[in-house]
């Protein structure tokens, strides 16, 4: 005897039990918890230098370069981007969502640390860094 036959046999509790799943399935749709806007806090970290009075050529070749190479070395590193200009440089790591940012933090600190020799003997001021999350953009906007 075959599993369907009893439902063949039974139109009505059939239908009042497809009627039940249905049911009960819209009540568990209602009770799932989703958001437009996730919270989600992306580990990046932002490398600031200046060197006043340097070209954005000189600020790619003797200060980014050296920190982008030693930043590439960077344990769980997603994506690295940076910007060159008069006098300063950026760079902006970000890292996978698994990982720590206090544990990166002391990464980034750790791989400024291997740079400076590679590293300009005048610049005045070492590189900076701070945590940064790019999802706070919009609200930084709006205020």
């Amino acid at each position: 005897m075959s599993p369907s036959r009893q439902f063949i046999l039974r139109p009505v509790a059939t239908s009042l039990f497809m009627a039940a799943i249905v049911l009960v399935g819209l009540v568990a749709y209602k009770q799932l918890p989703v958001s437009a806007l996730p919270e989600v806090d992306y580990p990046t970290i932002q490398v600031i230098t200046f060197y006043p009075g340097a070209s954005p050529d000189v600020m790619a070749s003797s200060i980014t370069a050296p920190l982008e190479r030693q930043f590439g070395q960077v344990p769980g590193l997603n994506q690295m981007t940076s910007i060159s200009s008069q006098g300063s440089s950026i760079i902006t790591l970000q890292f996978m969502l698994e990982l720590n940012i206090d544990v990166a933090e002391q990464e980034v600190q750790a791989s400024i640390n291997a740079a400076g020799t590679y590293l300009p003997k005048d610049l005045p001021n070492p590189p900076i860094y701070s945590k940064s999350n790019p999802a706070d953009t919009p609200i930084i906007t709006l205020g």
